[in-house]
């Protein structure tokens, strides 16, 4: 029990880039929990381990790492800033007994921090504010302070929940204080916040009794195989001791701890004993899974589940079905893709996958959500076929609903007519429009998720990539009809080869090249985008005829416009119903989901 009142569990939560990830930097290196010449006192984001986190700039996973205070332990839990990773905040913040906000001092709270905020008010957490980034030339202090008061007015539960610290912070140098400084370049440390997390951060709430701990992270190696990773609830925990797992719908499976460890840093390190309130990982217990609860075997008793929000967004993934197949993937076939998709639910808690023919339809919270699946795979070596994303349609009160969002726009006043004008097509509903001190005007949307899809490189072409767009689940609303096509039709392969300068010269007039000379194609891939509503298919592979009359012009010197080349997150905000995207580690390929025209065609009848 003495142990327990040493112990400070805490998560980080803020906005998209709003600091959380740079904070936990300056607390590890501050905490002297690095050696003063280990390579980590240089590095920035040091807790962003994942190479697509490197290069998106964002924290996909939640991840947890300790640092020793005097002679506090703090578990210091860093959560993902974007709504479609709400699973991964979700399940984390059941470890915690408060929580950072940390708010940016010129953009205030935006959705992700209310969403974020909500759930730890929810659960009860004690939040800590820190205002970060003070040193911005347009930063608002008071405005802030004022937005994020009117947040808590909005999302408590109860009247002590208003009263909170707060703190002023520049986390990039590493520097906090208690009140706002007159002079932010003045030295200055993160000592207020150390000093904000031992006395204002509640110590973990034990009960007595016998060891209970819920299951809310896994990870492995392949070394020791899987770590069960989380809070230990009540009682003392040993390596060796008998255990009963206790899964959802009461199935009890009896093991053993074989290895007990805590966190030090980013590194784990092997502990005798697991005590009340501790973050810990426990080995040994291959069948354990999110949500299901360790407990001593002499009276085993579990913990109430994680509940997790309903997937928004599913879409087909199943098995390369293209000429190409197999040819550039490591990993082909059904079977396969349906072990890597079983791997990935056991810690991906908000996934779900149903197994749909050869193929699967997977389900996540956003069209982010299933990006970095996809693009996971892929660098794993895996090849497939995936189809449009579409929305996940629930039936409340005997009426099918779709799931709604809360749009946030920030952007130029000189673009909101391209914007009113877009979001007008998509049925969105206006809610507010205000003016920033930046003089960038913020919208305020509510409107179905299904038209979000394809929504974000619209907008960034109309405002000449200066807009901000953030959203946030609204809950549900009855399904309305059809939303209007967006896009033009594409031009499409008409023949297998290789395509050529000459006939990629012809096609260019008729519409957006997507691919350039050189490249392999098949029948029915799609090579262009149409500059009408209708599809065309087109000759890319012809070679200019040869003759013995030597012409004026040079035949070499063809001009060709470059192609546009999509991401994979354009790919998929492009595809319609009757398109399938072919995702390799090597490429990705737009294509019909016929290729024949003759069955295009067919189907095209049978669908009017």
């Amino acid at each position: 029990m003495e142990n327990s009142q040493k112990i400070r569990n805490i998560a980080i939560i803020a906005h998209v880039d709003h600091g959380k990830t740079t904070m936990v930097d300056g607390l590890l290196k501050q905490s002297k929990t690095f050696r003063d010449n280990q390579a980590e006192m240089s590095q920035d984001l040091i807790m962003d381990s994942g190479d697509q986190e490197h290069e998106r700039g964002i924290t996909i996973t939640a991840k947890q790492t300790s640092i020793f205070y005097g002679d506090y332990k703090i578990n210091i839990i860093d959560t993902p800033g974007h709504a479609d990773f709400s699973g991964e905040v979700e399940r984390t913040l059941n470890m915690a007994d408060g929580v950072l906000l940390i708010v940016d001092a010129q953009e205030g709270p935006m959705p992700q921090t209310k969403f974020v905020l909500s759930k730890s008010l929810e659960l009860g957490l004690k939040p800590v504010v820190i205002i970060n980034k003070i040193d911005k030339p347009s930063r608002r202090i008071n405005e802030v302070l004022d937005e994020v008061s009117d947040l808590f007015l909005e999302l408590a539960i109860s009247d002590d929940q208003l009263q909170y610290p707060v703190y002023y912070a520049i986390g990039r140098d590493g520097k906090a204080w208690e009140k706002m400084p007159d002079n932010p370049s003045e030295h200055a440390d993160l000592t207020p916040i150390f000093n904000a997390i031992i006395e204002d951060i509640p110590a973990p709430k034990v009960e007595q009794g016998s060891f209970q701990m819920l299951v809310t992270s896994l990870q492995y190696d392949s070394f020791l195989g899987k770590y069960a990773i989380g809070r230990v609830a009540r009682g003392n925990a040993k390596p060796g001791m008998q255990i009963t797992l206790i899964k959802r719908g009461d199935q009890t499976i009896n093991g053993r701890i074989d290895k007990i460890f805590g966190y030090r840093g980013l590194n784990r390190e092997e502990l005798q004993e697991a005590v009340a309130g501790d973050i810990v990982a426990l080995t040994g217990i291959s069948e354990a899974h999110i949500g299901d609860t360790v407990a001593d075997k002499q009276s085993p008793e579990a913990l109430p589940t994680i509940d997790i929000e309903s997937p928004t967004l599913s879409m087909y993934l199943g098995p390369n079905t293209s000429p190409m197949k197999g040819r550039e993937g490591e990993f082909t076939t059904s079977r396969q893709i349906g072990d890597r998709l079983s791997r990935e639910i056991e810690t991906n808690v908000s996934l779900r996958v149903e197994e749909n023919g050869i193929g699967f339809t997977v389900s996540g919270r956003g069209e982010l959500h299933l990006s970095v699946l996809i693009e996971t795979m892929r660098r794993e070596g895996y090849e497939f076929e995936v189809g449009r994303p579409r929305v996940v349609t629930a039936m409340i009160d005997g009426i099918e609903q779709e799931p709604v969002e809360e749009l946030l726009i920030e952007t130029g006043s000189e673009f909101i007519g391209a914007i009113s004008q877009e979001l007008g097509a998509r049925r969105a509903e206006m809610r507010g429009q205000e003016t920033t001190s930046s003089g960038s005007v913020r919208l305020t949307y509510i409107l179905p998720t299904r038209a979000l899809i394809g929504l974000r490189n619209v907008l960034l072409t109309a405002t000449k990539g200066t807009v901000i767009m953030n959203s946030l689940p609204h809950g549900y609303q009855p399904l309305s009809g059809k939303l209007p096509r967006t896009r033009n039709g594409v031009l499409i392969a008409f023949e297998a080869g290789i395509t050529t300068p000459y006939a990629l010269q012809a096609a260019e007039a008729r519409g957006e090249l997507l691919v350039g000379a050189g490249t392999e194609v098949y029948a029915g891939m799609i090579v262009g985008i149409y500059n009408r509503q209708d599809d065309l298919e087109i000759n890319v592979c012809r070679a200019k005829q040869l003759t013995n009359m030597r012409s004026k012009s040079s035949d070499g010197s063809v001009q060709l416009t470059p192609f546009t080349d999509f991401s994979l997150e354009q790919c998929l905000d492009f595809i319609e119903d009757d398109e399938l995207l072919e995702v390799t580690p090597k490429n990705l390929r737009l294509r019909k989901r016929y290729l024949d025209s003759n069955e295009r065609k067919r189907h095209a009848k049978n669908a009017i």
